[in-house]
C-alpha cells in the first residue's frame, strides 16, 4: 500500500513537472545543446546513442506515469459523473455503474441517447419553424 501511495505521489508530481512550459525549454535546451556538441563529437554513434538512449528510457518510464496519471483522472471524474447522476431527480441510476457494462449494452444505450438527440434536435426545429412564421 505504502509503495502505491509513493507511486501516485511520484506519478502526480512528474505529470505537473513535465505538463509545465519550464519542463519543455529545459529538455528543448538538452536537444539543443545534444545537437550542438555534434560536430565535437564528430558525429558519432555514441554520440547518437546518448539521444537515442535516454529518449527510450524516458518514453518508457512516462507511459506508466502518464497512465497512473490518466487512470486516476477517469476515476474521479466517473466518480463525480456519479454523484451528479445520483442526485438528479431525473437521471436514470442505471448510467452509474456504465462502465461495468458490456459492449453490446453501451451500444444500446448510446443508441437510446443519440436518439433521444435526435428528437430534441427536432423539437427545437419545429419550435424555431413556429417562431419564424409566426414572425412573417
Amino acid at each position: 500500500m505504502k509503495l502505491a501511495k509513493t507511486f501516485n505521489r511520484l506519478a502526480q508530481t512528474t505529470a505537473k513537472f513535465t505538463g509545465n512550459p519550464l519542463c519543455f525549454c529545459l529538455v528543448a535546451a538538452l536537444v539543443l545543446i545534444w545537437a550542438l556538441t555534434g560536430p565535437l563529437f564528430d558525429f558519432s554513434e555514441g554520440w547518437q546513442l546518448v539521444i537515442n538512449t535516454g529518449t527510450t528510457i524516458i518514453t518508457f518510464l512516462m507511459v506508466f506515469l502518464i497512465q497512473n496519471t490518466q487512470n486516476r483522472d477517469t476515476e474521479a471524474m466517473q466518480i463525480k459523473l456519479d454523484e451528479l447522476i445520483f442526485v438528479s431527480r431525473m437521471a436514470n441510476n442505471e448510467l452509474l455503474d456504465l462502465e461495468e457494462l458490456e459492449e453490446a449494452e453501451l451500444d444500446r444505450l448510446r443508441q437510446r441517447y443519440e436518439d433521444m438527440a435526435k428528437q430534441a434536435k427536432a423539437q427545437r426545429a419545429r419550435k424555431l419553424a413556429g417562431k419564424r412564421s409566426g414572425e412573417s
